[in-house]
């Protein structure tokens, strides 16, 4: 009698041999270098299937690229470089009312910077050349004298050198005052002597002892005078 098919032949029972099952599930078919389908897949289904997850995927992306877009108020508020840089240009075109008061308020300040500065350095120009001048004036105060006794008259060499000296101190902007017969002003004048006159009808000049001097508008010294009054 032919042995039973399922017959295990090493122990002639009936029973079958429990042999281990090996199942190849590499994905690249070693012999032909293909990549195997899965099993129970069709040639159809492949397609459909690659084309939902390329489908999942753009989707996925196109997800992504709105929520990336989109702009929260936090990302409103943040200024970058060119913010800055639009606005400042936007400020130097067409600027604002508030810059513009202060421009001119600026421009007031220096314009009153500038003439207290000139009239600050008129001053001390002034001050110093009186400096240096007033020790002149004994020099000049002789040559009145001298003009007076008739010294300086001629082309005389004394004449000469006392006509330098006055041009010299008159460019410098020395000017002298007290003049006979000139109205009496006790800012500028220093009586001395008053004498009742019927030929005058308010205080006068009447004779210069020490003659005046201004530099600009500055007193150097004032004028030593006689003054005629009228009669009462």
């Amino acid at each position: 009698m032919a042995p039973d098919e399922n017959q295990n032949p090493s122990t002639g029972s009936g029973e079958p041999h429990d042999e281990p099952i090996i199942r190849d599930k590499r994905r690249i078919d070693p012999e032909t270098g293909q990549v195997r389908k899965p099993e129970g897949a069709s040639d159809e289904a492949a397609p459909e299937g690659a084309a939902g997850a390329a489908g999942a995927a753009g989707a996925a992306d196109a997800a992504a690229g709105d929520s990336g877009s989109d702009k929260t108020p936090a990302d409103d508020d943040v200024l970058t470089v060119d913010d800055i840089l639009n606005a400042a240009q936007a400020e130097v075109q067409e600027p604002s009312d508030e810059h513009l008061a202060d421009l001119k308020r600026v421009t007031a300040e220096y314009a009153n910077y500038r003439r207290r500065t000139e009239a600050n350095r008129e001053v001390e120009r002034e001050r110093a050349v009186g400096a240096a001048v007033s020790v002149l004036l004994p020099v000049l105060d002789d040559l009145d004298r001298a003009e007076k006794h008739g010294d300086l008259e001629g082309d005389a060499p004394f004449a000469t050198i006392a006509a330098k000296l006055r041009a010299a101190v008159e460019k410098l902007g020395l000017q002298p005052f007290g003049v006979v017969g000139e109205p009496f002003d006790p800012q500028k004048h220093e009586a001395i002597f008053q004498q009742s006159s019927p030929d005058v009808d308010t205080d006068t000049v009447a004779d210069v002892v020490e003659t005046g001097y201004m530099l600009g508008g500055t007193l150097l010294r004032a004028a030593k005078v006689v003054v005629s009054t009228p009669e009462s």
